[in-house]
This record gives structure tokens, sequence and C-alpha cells, in this order.
């Protein structure tokens, strides 16, 4: 019996060292370079499956949301507006005041905002910063182009905010608008997803494009979108995807949100105080398109197409203009400033906005079905 015991014993113990052996044993040896040379080492891993330990990792969104605005949050500021009224009069002694949203773009006391968020005449300006601190501004100026307003403050060292490269931007994305248009300087937020890109839109307010207007931007539904103008919208990285804007359309405000990458290039000239030397071509078009190629108003889909609803050249192309003084004409096609093709992504107002006034171009225009190439004076 004690034979037939031991016996038991060693088998079992065996065949428990045979399971550890091809389990854990040879797939470590296997992995060693010196005894994977072995097949028969390697058969014998070859049917092992090794299951490493896994940890189940939850990440709530409102804590991401958080995040975001903990990174952004002292980057926007409550721009005041305000007149005063003339000394000695006694109705209404208290002064008109308007209080905007203003974002910090430059560390040493540059803000942006939208023309709309301000009072843009006769008017003074305090910015009330993240810490509570209130300082006197001056107003650099407004762009025609995009009516992003640009203001100064006395400071350094402040937070400001970064752009992210909007034509990277996905439509659908999840956004944040931020806006602080509140007297008691309270920063209020907006979740959603980045609308659909409408490029043919422009801030001109009509389905007629100005060479002196900008074109192209998102289109996002915010609840209060009053609220937001002048302030950014953020992706999830907390960078500024584009400005909160707004035109009236006759009916209702029309909310819209200008690309970072088009506010970066105002921002540019607002820095080198190059606001008032914006371009001036003076013509009225319709940007080409797939729809107006494919009912054959237009010879191919990119391009501006020099239009009055009226047919009449006066209509179309501003008297005593550039374009009249260069002989440009209604029904011509311009597809190209400088050899820079227009498109969607670069429109005739955006390609037009890297130069300034005095600059001579040169514009590719299709007239009659033939490519002319005619030198302008901006």
């Amino acid at each position: 019996m004690k034979k037939i015991f031991l016996g038991l014993i060693i088998i079992l113990l065996g065949g428990l060292g045979g399971v550890l052996t091809e389990r854990f044993l040879f797939p470590y040896l296997s992995e060693n370079t010196f005894f994977s040379k072995y097949d028969f080492i390697k058969r014998a891993s070859q049917n092992v499956t090794v299951i490493n330990k896994t940890e189940q990792v939850v990440i709530k969104e409102e804590f991401s949301i958080e995040k975001i605005i903990s990174q952004v949050s002292s980057s926007i500021v409550n721009v005041v507006s305000y007149t005063e009224n003339p000394i000695g009069k006694k109705i209404n002694p208290n002064p008109v005041m308007k209080n905007g949203t203003g974002t910090i773009v430059t560390s040493d006391g540059i803000i942006m905002t939208y023309a709309s968020a301000i009072f843009s005449k006769d008017a003074r300006y305090k910015v009330i910063l993240f810490d509570g601190s209130i300082k006197d501004a001056e107003l650099l100026g407004i762009d025609n182009y995009s009516q992003l307003a640009f203001l100064k403050i006395d400071a350094n060292n402040l937070p400001t905010i970064s752009f992210a490269n909007s034509s990277d931007a996905k439509i659908g994305e999840k956004i944040v608008a931020i806006g602080n248009n509140t007297p008691d300087y309270s920063n209020h937020y907006s979740s959603n997803v980045l609308g659909g890109f409408d490029a043919n839109a422009n801030l001109f307010g009509s389905n007629i494009s100005s060479s002196e207007k900008l074109e192209g931007f998102f289109r996002t539904n915010f609840s209060a979108g009053e609220a937001y103008v002048g302030g950014p919208i953020v992706d999830y990285l907390g960078q500024v995807v584009g400005i909160v804007g707004v035109a009236e359309n006759g009916t209702a405000p029309d909310f819209f949100q200008i690309p970072s990458n088009k506010a970066k290039t105002v921002l540019e000239r607002a820095i080198r105080k190059d606001l008032s030397s914006a371009p001036y071509l003076g013509i009225y078009f319709l940007p080409a398109n797939k729809t107006y190629f494919s009912l054959n108003i237009v010879s191919r889909e990119n391009g501006a197409l020099i239009y009055s609803a009226s047919g009449q050249q006066g209509l179309a192309i501003i008297a005593n203009s550039p374009a009249q003084k260069a002989g440009l004409k209604i029904g011509d096609l311009i597809t190209a400033i400088n050899g820079q093709e227009i498109n969607q992504e670069k429109t005739l107002p955006d390609l037009l906005y890297q130069y300034k006034k005095g600059d001579l171009i040169e514009l590719t225009v299709i007239r009659n079905g033939q490519e002319l190439k005619i030198k302008v004076q901006l």
C-alpha cells in the first residue's frame, strides 16, 4: 500500500510539474534568446494563451469639460463699454453701459471680441479680468472684413488662449462655448457639437457676397446665443476653433462662428496696427459652386462670379473702385489672385485680405470662355 500511495503522489507531483512547466516555464524560456532556438520549446509554448490582467477605466465626460473650462477660463474677460452724459445734463445721470465677452489673445493685453458686443462710437472701455481686477482699455480698431474688434489694456504676463487649426476641425466634434457678458463677471458655458461649415455664408448679409466681407463660417446652435457673442468656442483640448459672431437678417439674429484660422489672420493685422490698411476691390459676386456649375451659370465649380440680380454693371461693380478702373465687368469669373486659386477654403475675400491698399495684384479671369490676366491696384 505504501508503494501504491507513494506512486500516486509521484504521479500527481509530476502532472502538476508538467502543467506548471507547460503553462509558465516554456513560454518564459521561449522568449529567451538562448532557449528560443530549440524547436521543442517553441512547440510547447505555441498552444499556451497568456492572459494579462486588465483594468477598466471610466472617464466621466463632465470631468473632461471641467478640465477644459479650467484651462481657458482665466483668458475670458468681461468688456464694459459705456457712454457718459455731457456735463450739466441731469436727465439719466447714469452712464449707458454694455457688457460683452472678450478673449485675451496676447500676454501684453490685446483683447479680441466682436463688434456688436461693444459700443463702437463715442464710448469708453473697461475690462474685468479673471481675478476681478479692472483695467481701463483702449479700442485699437474694428476690422471691416471680419467685424472682430480689438482693445488694449496696460498689463503683462496675462494668460492667453491658444488657437486650433480650424482646417482640421471635424464637423460633429464636441466643443464648448464660453461667454461672459453679465455685470457680475461670471463665465457661462454651453456644450454642443461643431455644426456644418457654410462656405457661401457671408458678413454682407445677403445671397450676394462682397469682396470686402468675410465669407465662410461654422454654424453651431447654442441656447442663449447672444450670451456668447465675442467669446470663443473651444475643442476638448481647450483650443479656440472659432469666435462667435452675429448678424441681423431682418427677422432674427443670425449666429455663427468665425473659423480660428480667419480670426488669427485678422489678429496678426491688429498686432501690426494695420487694420485700417485692409484692401479694397469693390465688387459684388456669387461664389461659384457645384449647383451653379450644374445649371451652366458658371464654367467651373470654384471662383467668384461678378454679379448683380438686375444685370446692371453699376450694381455689380462700385463706381470709381479699383475693380472698375481695372476694367472688370459683370459676368467675369475670377478664379485666382496672383496664382492662388479661389476655393471654399480660400475665398475671394480671404485671398484679398492678404494684401493692403495700394498693392498691385493680378487676377485670373474667365470672360466669354477666354482666360484673361488683369492687373488691379487695390
